[in-house]
């Protein structure tokens, strides 16, 4: 079966290297892809956001099957462009990545069927906004209702740092992602992720994980797409992972059944755990970046197989084996990220820093020019290692990274500090 990846990220990188393993798999192409991924599959210089087009390349080179691998096609429609073109895609519609597209729709559905979250108001105008927070309790939590690369959301500790993170968002700093904004209250406790396959009937969950979104040390500086992430995550206990399914992720399918636009593809939950209990801080509807890097080192079974289920809603009676491994993933961004960064510094010592077999270098934000390997992104490596235990994981991983020589990147050394023994 020839395989069309829509992505040019360190998820879709690892997406492809597991896919790569796959006995059913013909040919693999990505669009766009990026200097790691050309290794694995047949890069294609195809405009995603022309969804004829892209149309136009699954007939021409006989895809049996499209994985959508970032937010962005999906909320924009491309799942349903290819499946009214009969063509096979893995991601939801349009209408069911309104989960992640709208922090609001999601808030929403959340109080509808009373699934566990912070509670919230929507807002579309700065004055109404400044004038709810200024009566609430801090700290307070600002986001962008839309996409805005994980950019969006403000952890505000003074009515002035909320004030301030309201007029950036309706002033245009996030585009259209600001038009309206959602502010809700600060939850306590710990963050984990936690990640289901579902044709829109079955719900398969998948590995836990948990991400670190600060940039710094410590969990300081402004939130990332993600500077690292591991799995399993300890916190996520097996009667914990049942409460998420039945309190918060198989509601929500459910509910987005009932409401005609069932969702099929992976649901990313981000939840906080306190005092044992799960509550929702919002949905993905894709697989998590840096998250994906480490589950799909530990993901024993094809994947191949477990994306076609999905798409061809047959879901139900399929099983994935998880290795009792922990992986860890570390991401090396550019200097000056999540703010303005330079491109185009050479990074060299990867042939060095991947020579250990339980280590993958998953590329993000690179490109080849030449012989050489250089940044092209924010968040560029996700150095991802597997062991024993996530202290060996760790300690593998941040060994392969003193192998690679790239004075424009930075990286946290403390990815993994809040697993136990960590």
């Amino acid at each position: 079966m020839n395989v069309l990846l829509i992505g040019g990220g360190g998820r879709e990188h690892a997406l492809a290297w597991k896919l790569k393993q796959s006995p059913l798999l013909g040919r693999l192409y990505c669009a766009p892809g990026n200097a790691g991924i050309e290794q694995v599959a047949e890069c294609v210089a195809l405009d995603v956001a022309d969804h004829a087009a892209v149309v136009r390349f699954c007939k021409k080179n006989a895809i049996g099957l499209v994985v959508i691998g970032p937010e962005a096609p999906l909320v924009a429609g491309l799942a349903d462009n290819l499946e009214a073109s009969e063509l096979k895609v893995f991601g939801p519609s349009l209408a069911a990545a309104r989960l992640e597209g709208s922090k609001g729709f999601t808030k929403d559905l959340a109080a509808e069927y009373g699934i566990p979250t912070a509670a919230y108001r929507r807002f579309a105008d700065a004055s109404a906004a400044k004038a709810y927070a200024a009566g609430q309790r801090l700290p307070i939590v600002v986001k962008a209702d839309g996409l805005a690369a994980g950019k969006g959301v403000v952890v505000a500790k003074t009515h002035a740092e909320a004030e301030t993170a309201i007029d950036a968002c309706f002033s245009g700093a996030f585009g259209s992602a600001g038009a309206e904004m959602v502010i809700e209250e600060f939850l306590e406790g710990e963050e984990a992720s936690f990640f289901a396959l579902t044709d829109g009937k079955t719900v398969l969950p998948l590995a836990t994980a948990q991400d670190h979104k600060r940039a710094l040390d410590g969990d300081r500086g402004p939130n990332t797409g993600g500077m690292g992430a591991y799995s399993p995550a300890p916190i996520m206990t097996p009667l914990l992972c049942a409460r998420v399914m039945d309190e918060i992720v198989a509601p929500t399918v459910r509910a987005m059944r009932e409401r005609g636009t069932p969702f099929k593809g992976v649901l990313y939950a981000g939840l906080m755990i306190e005092d044992g209990a799960p509550k929702l801080i919002e949905y993905n509807v894709r697989f998590g970046d840096p998250e994906a890097q480490a589950l799909m080192l530990r993901l024993k079974s094809d994947l191949l197989p477990a994306l076609l289920a999905v798409a061809e809603g047959n879901l139900a009676g399929l099983t994935l084996d998880w290795h009792d491994d922990a992986a860890l993933c570390v991401v090396i961004a550019t200097r000056g990220y999540p703010g303005a960064y330079a491109k185009g510094s050479e990074i060299r010592g990867l042939e060095a820093a991947g020579a250990d077999p339980d280590v993958q270098i998953f590329h993000a934000g690179t490109k080849r020019d030449g012989a050489r390997i250089v940044a092209d992104g924010g968040r560029v490596l996700g150095v991802t290692a597997r062991d024993r235990t996530i202290l060996e994981a760790k300690a593998r991983a941040y060994a392969a990274i003193e192998e690679i020589d790239w004075a424009g990147g930075f990286f946290r050394r403390d990815i993994g500090r809040r697993a136990a023994g960590a």
